[in-house]
């Protein structure tokens, strides 16, 4: 009998188990402080998930921001670093606070190295420029995204350190290296909102009556003191013309309104949490000009005078510029709101049928309804999972 012929194992390759696949996709979000970084992050989160059932995503941001509530509430995780912060218009002043600044940096550095992301996405704010720091001394690769049109302090130095640069408006593009115009990330939620669709039931959700001109008034996701006082001086009036109002005061603020039983419905909040309802609900937005505001109006085709937050860098007054110029919105400077203001221009706009009609098609087309899909995109590529 032969016997066996001599088998070299150099040469044997075993075929992997069917079902086998690369481990889970693991992503660290840098987006704190402000419902304006912290939804675009959730928003792309979502997006990945979509693709990657299994990925393991977690937030990075600070005890005083807003992802400690929002970012849970999703179903996502969040480690805590300390806050630093960073004054806009002096970049160089920022590294005048090493130790804070390098206390930042370490706890980024040992999120890293406990949690072994394979990609780290910034989206500006008090978290981002730690985990950009963090990221390069650890060779893990980095993704920025800029909303605002005028880039900020950590944006602009972490754009310096990476390819893979998001921004929201093409005036940004020549503002940061290597940029490319996609947009800001939205929920589908309001990405896919069909606002006459639902807006009877939006109304029925807040209270409000189904057939009366709506008026919905935010300043942010903290509320905002001018709007709030011009509002409440307006109220009666508004109330008289038959005009009910969704009010999200701020979560640290406080709005008196006096009202009748046969006025039209008033409703004040501390905060909206379904945004969506809330544009199918209204006619008109009364609100600050934040760049995820501009972003989700014009998504979504919702009429709106914007008073733009008069400190900072003025960014948001260039965020709404283009919606202004298009006819989609109008502005309205901060020192410069007034009950009368309120009476006069907003209660006659949103009981004007025509002007809104005109406004929403000026709006239509405007919005970026995918880009949450194409930072996704951007993300998996820098990731190796393109």
């Amino acid at each position: 009998m032969e016997s066996a012929p001599a088998v070299d194992a150099t040469s044997v390759t075993v075929d992997e188990p069917a079902g086998a696949s690369s481990p889970p996709l693991r992503v660290l979000l840098a987006g704190g402080g402000t419902a304006g970084h912290v939804e675009p992050a959730l928003a792309l989160a979502d997006a990945i998930v979509r693709r990657h059932p299994d990925a393991v995503i977690t937030a990075l941001g600070t005890e005083a921001g807003l992802e400690t509530t929002l970012v849970p509430a999703r179903g996502f995780g969040v480690r805590l670093i300390p806050k630093v912060t960073m004054p806009r218009a002096e970049p160089r002043r920022w590294f005048r606070i090493p130790r804070a600044t390098w206390a930042a940096v370490r706890a980024a550095a040992q999120v890293i190295e406990d949690d072994r992301p394979d990609v780290v996405v910034g989206f500006g704010g008090y978290v981002s420029l730690p985990a950009y720091l963090a990221a390069r001394r650890a060779g893990v690769p980095f993704v920025v995204h800029e909303a605002n049109a005028r880039p900020g302090v950590a944006n602009r130095i972490g754009a310096r350190f990476t390819s893979y640069v998001a921004v929201s408006v093409p005036t940004t593009v020549s503002a940061l290296p290597h940029a490319t115009l996609i947009g800001i990330p939205l929920r589908r939620s309001i990405a896919a909102l069909d606002r006459p669709a639902v807006r009877e039931r939006a109304r029925r959700a807040f209270g409000l009556d189904a057939d009366r001109p709506t008026l919905l008034v935010f300043g942010g996701s903290q509320g905002a003191r001018t709007i709030n006082a011009a509002m409440q001086g307006a109220a009666g009036h508004l109330l008289s013309a038959g005009i009910q109002v969704l009010h999200a005061s701020g979560p640290h603020n406080t709005v008196v309104i006096e009202r009748r039983d046969s006025d039209p419905p008033y409703v004040v909040v501390p905060y909206l949490k379904q945004m969506d309802l809330a544009y199918a609900a209204a006619d008109l937005l009364l609100g600050r000009s934040g760049a995820m505001t501009c972003a989700e109006v014009a998504a979504v085709a919702l009429p709106a005078v914007f008073v733009p937050y008069p400190h900072s860098n003025g960014e948001q007054a260039v965020n709404a510029q283009p919606l202004v110029d298009a006819g989609a919105g109008v502005m309205v400077p901060d020192e410069e709101l007034t009950a009368a203001v309120v009476e006069n221009l907003v209660g006659e706009l949103v009981v004007d049928s025509e002007r809104l009609a005109q406004m929403r098609a000026a709006a239509d087309g405007m919005g970026a309804r995918d880009a949450d899909e194409r930072l996704a995109d951007m993300v998996l590529r820098a990731a190796g999972r393109s």
